[in-house]
Parts: C-alpha cells; sequence; structure tokens
C-alpha cells in the first residue's frame, strides 16, 4: 500500500497556512512532526520520522532500512508496505521541505511591500529563521539531493528554481530601480541563498551561545543587503 504525498507545488496555490506547514517540518526528536496527520497509517509516518532522524545523523547513504524500521518501532520487511524504498522515503521528506521553504520565502516577499530592499531583507530573515528553526530536516532537504533518482531529483529542482527566481526578481527590480548594485543577477542570487541554506549544516540550538533564529534571520538580511548594495 502506498503512503499519501505530501503537500505539493500546487498546494501553494490553493492557500496553504505558511505557519501550519512550516510547524510541520518542526523538529521534534521525541515524537513525529506535527502536522503529517495526513499521512495514513499512523506507521507512514513514524517511518518518515525515523528516516529524518536516521538521514540527519548518519547520512543517507550510511542508513539501512533497518536503522529508519527501528526508529519507528517496525520490522524492516514492514517499511515496504508503505514505501517501496529508502529513497521514496527521501523524496517525500525532500519534496515537502522544499515546498515550505517555498512557501515561506513566498509569504515574505509578497507580505514585504514594493521596495526591493524591505523585499529581499523579509526573505533572507525568513529563509535564515526556517532553515534554523528547522535544521534536522533542513540538513536532510539540502544536502542529500544526489541520493534521489533523476525523476525525483527534476521534481525537487524545479521548486529550488522556483525559489531562486524569486529573489533573482527581487534583485533584478533593486538593480532597475538604482536600489543594488550587482553585475551577475543569478550568480548574487545563489550567494544569498546559500548563506541560509548553510545555516542547517551547523545550527545547533542545544549550545548555550547559539543565535536565536530570528537574530541570525536579521543578521542575515543586514549581510544579504551589505552584499548588493554600494558601498
Amino acid at each position: 500500500m502506498r503512503t499519501k504525498r505530501l503537500l505539493s507545488l500546487a498546494d501553494i496555490g490553493q492557500g496553504v497556512n505558511v505557519s501550519a506547514l512550516t510547524n510541520a517540518l518542526s523538529d521534534r526528536p521525541s515524537g513525529e512532526p506535527a502536522g503529517w496527520e495526513h499521512i495514513q497509517p499512523a506507521a507512514a509516518r513514524r517511518l518518515l520520522t525515523g528516516a529524518v532522524q536516521a538521514f540527519a545523523e548518519r547520512g543517507y547513504q550510511a542508513t539501512t532500512t533497518r536503522d529508519i524500521a527501528s526508529r519507528a518501532g517496525m520490522s524492516p520487511a514492514a517499511l515496504y508496505v508503505h514505501y517501496p524504498s529508502k529513497e521514496q522515503l527521501l523524496f517525500e521528506i525532500s519534496r515537502s521541505g522544499h515546498v515550505a521553504a517555498l512557501a515561506v520565502i513566498s509569504a515574505a516577499d509578497s507580505g514585504a511591500g514594493p521596495a526591493p530592499v524591505d523585499r529581499l531583507a523579509a526573505m533572507v530573515a525568513a529563509f535564515t529563521t526556517w532553515h534554523a528553526e528547522h535544521h534536522t530536516i533542513a540538513r536532510v532537504v539540502q544536502y542529500e539531493l544526489a541520493a534521489l533518482s533523476p525523476e525525483h531529483l527534476a521534481e525537487v529542482a524545479a521548486i529550488r528554481r522556483d525559489i531562486s527566481a524569486l529573489v533573482e526578481r527581487t534583485l533584478t527590480d533593486g538593480v532597475t530601480d538604482g536600489s543594488f548594485t550587482v553585475l551577475d543577477v543569478p550568480g548574487t542570487a545563489l550567494a544569498v541563498l546559500s548563506l541560509s541554506i548553510d545555516v542547517a549544516r551547523w545550527f545547533d540550538s542545544t549550545r548555550r551561545q547559539s543565535p536565536t533564529p530570528a537574530a541570525l534571520g536579521t543578521l542575515y538580511a543586514d549581510l544579504a543587503l551589505r552584499m548588493v548594495t554600494a558601498p
């Protein structure tokens, strides 16, 4: 039996609640992420949760189906009742994570007003904060792409292009109205997004001196603006 897919790009156009979607991907080591209740049955949700934890801790290649099933309190054979492969689990996690990130950055763009400076700052702050708050899933989503099948990678890559396009459009608008000095819009968009994405690699909320996700968002928004404005 195949489990239901997580939210698709079409869901974004149908009024997905951004807070609900991002809360669905919150890091809750003691249990499954809130908001995955629509994934039925419950065993399928436990497998997704176990896969997130295992992939983040050990990496995709080093994780076995036995490890995932064990974290879900199930036998290895039971995994295949719900998912045809370990790669399908990774795809479901990657796809839902990218949809959530796109929803967050889209909401920031539309809610910041018309000025490119305000839009870019809002997008970078939101994107950075999301990668800090959801660093466990973000780490899997951003750093295990090479393990996806060509078909699944293409689907995820399309969402990534939508994210990049939002930033590129804002940079282009800023160049047009004189707010930004940018010679290479695609390259600059990649650099700006990479700042936020890399947060998932090193962020650790358990460290006593770690900045808060919101503080990181503010800092990185300022850094991004400094990158694109003339001295």
